[in-house]
């Protein structure tokens, strides 16, 4: 505080917390219109999470309209209409074409820097913020926002107090704790007056009641299967319920059974511990908020090109043209070799019973579990080993025209800390970005004024 001397400029500067995504861009946008900035990060060095996103190759944005775009983040994406509005892909696109930064697209329209290097997407920030001379303070755990009748007045870290006309709160949600995402800015926000809407783990792998057969197939990789959730125990689950189109957050199809949570067809994996992969990760939101309500399990269709008639036709023709063959062995060509053991278990066939001497009724028991391997869900793993944090500051304490506090003047809000996520495709990111530039420039319109 300068020996307890605070200067006009320091009253009038904008503090963001958290060198993340939104923070350095809405550092940067500040900065850009005129304010003086102090961006304070608890790491050694910005951007700690933007190094490790999309596998260390950073997952931009996307190429999907607008109007598709905020499906993506379920019924909270209405409120993103004013940022992306502001400040969306083409500009975010032009914005890393300024600092060398080229781009690509990729597979499910997701764009990513054609490097494949995410540190070049950090050090496109690092000149962009040095251009501008944002002050950067690393090692600085801010540990509350001042607030004096109900105006922003600074920022108390572990060390000192920064006086400040406005705060730009950034720090990102609960996960990857490793980067400095470790939940800071939920107890700061909900400590001067805001709401905290439940924060739960999105995009995470998923712990099953069945541990031991999962640990039996552990490492399996499933392509073009059908993952389903019920909302009800794996016993009861009616297999006839499993829709042939893809159900769930960000898909315009028509509403299935009620009993279905989600159901979505893609990649998956078998772990030690349950299922993980692409298209259990997208489900996984949905179903933790289902564990809320009661039991939930999953159904696993492994042949969804083929209904129950054609399947049947197939199996039958594999027992007849392998009918010198062992049951087992005739499994080789329907699973892969770690799924062999526990789908003789399942089935209750003996594994050296020849394929002329498998009966109709076992050659059901086999299609059931071929359309429908069901297991019990547990719990997710917990929020360090997810790749998204659900939930977060109220919306409804929020503007969305500016993003800031409708309760402290002066304190604005940007990226994960609030209560908005996405699925995988470079959705997150560009909320991250977004965000930050509408808290950026609004927090500079105020301190202006």
């Amino acid at each position: 505080m300068n020996n307890g001397i605070i200067r006009e400029d320091e009253k009038r500067r904008i503090i963001v917390i958290g060198a993340g995504a939104s923070g350095m861009m809405a550092a940067g946008r500040a900065a850009e219109m005129g304010t003086q900035v102090l961006l304070l990060e608890k790491t050694p060095a910005p951007g700690q999470k933007i190094l490790i996103s999309g596998k260390t190759r950073c997952n931009l944005t996307n190429i999907k309209d607008i109007s598709d775009f905020i499906d993506m983040y379920g019924p909270n994406g209405r409120f993103l209409h004013r940022a992306f509005h502001r400040f969306f892909r083409e500009d975010l696109l032009e914005f890393f074409e300024r600092y060398s930064v080229e781009t690509k697209v990729e597979r499910g329209g997701r764009i990513f820097p054609v490097s494949d290097n995410a540190g070049d997407v950090v050090r496109a920030f690092r000149m962009y913020l040095d251009k501008l001379g944002v002050n950067i303070y690393h090692h600085k755990k801010a540990e509350r926002i001042l607030v004096k009748d109900g105006h922003v007045t600074g920022v108390l870290t572990e060390s000192e107090e920064y006086p400040s006309r406005a705060v730009i709160l950034a720090t990102g949600g609960a996960t990857y704790p490793s980067t400095g995402s470790t939940g800071d800015g939920y107890r700061m926000a909900e400590s001067i007056g805001h709401s905290i809407t439940r924060l739960r783990p999105a995009l995470v792998p998923l712990v099953v009641k069945e541990i031991s057969l999962a640990r039996a197939m552990q490492g399996v990789s499933l392509r073009n299967v059908r993952l389903t959730a019920f909302r009800c125990p794996a016993v009861a689950v009616d297999p006839s319920l499993t829709p042939d189109r893809d159900f769930g957050r960000g898909i315009k199809n028509k509403r299935p059974h009620g009993l279905v949570v989600e159901s979505r067809m893609g990649e998956m994996m078998m772990t030690h511990f349950g299922i993980g992969g692409p298209v259990t990760l997208l489900m996984s939101l949905a179903i933790v908020d289902a564990l809320e309500q009661g039991p939930v399990s999953v159904s696993i269709d492994l042949k969804p090109a083929l209904d129950r008639n054609r399947l049947r036709d197939r199996v039958q023709r594999d027992f007849d043209r392998f009918s010198k063959r062992r049951y087992r062995q005739i499994l080789k060509e329907l699973l892969p070799e770690k799924m062999i053991d526990p789908f003789v278990s399942l089935t209750g066939i003996l594994p050296d019973k020849w394929g002329s001497q498998i009966n109709g009724e076992e050659r059901e028991r086999l299609i059931n579990l071929l359309k429908s391997l069901r297991f019990n869900i547990k719990r997710p793993l917990p929020m360090s080993s997810a790749i998204v944090t659900a939930g977060g500051v109220c919306l409804k304490e929020i503007d969305p025209r500016t993003l800031s506090s409708g309760l402290i003047e002066g304190l604005y809000f940007c990226g994960e800390v609030m209560d908005i996520d996405a699925d995988t495709g470079g959705y997150n990111l560009q909320a991250a970005f977004s965000t930050g530039y509408l808290a950026g420039e609004s927090a500079a319109d105020y301190v202006r004024k």
